[in-house]
């Protein structure tokens, strides 16, 4: 079965926000790091609960190449993202996110 992604307003503009800071690094990083998190996303689809829980119910999925993880929920048959950050961050700002 393949789950249903759904990407919250926040974790769209963390990925903006990624997306544009490895670009003015590169040129053509931004794109190297989008194919990454296209196929975190794939692999999501795929097998959601490959992640073990961390946070109350919240998962996270590490993007190979780059030091971000996608924190997401499982819902029934889809797949809440709920922000995807970088791993030197602070956890406590997004669990205050994630509450």
């Amino acid at each position: 079965m393949r789950y249903r992604l759904w990407l919250s307003d926040e974790s769209r503009f963390d990925i903006l926000d990624a997306f544009v800071w490895y670009e003015t690094q590169r040129d053509g990083l931004g794109k190297d790091f989008e194919l990454c998190l296209e196929a975190a996303f794939f692999s999501l689809t795929r097998n959601p609960r490959t992640c073990q829980v961390v946070y109350k119910k919240i998962r996270i999925f590490y993007i190979s190449r780059f030091p971000y993880g996608i924190h997401y929920l499982v819902e029934k048959e889809n797949i809440r993202i709920l922000g995807v950050f970088h791993t030197s961050r602070n956890p406590n700002s997004w669990e205050e996110r994630l509450k």
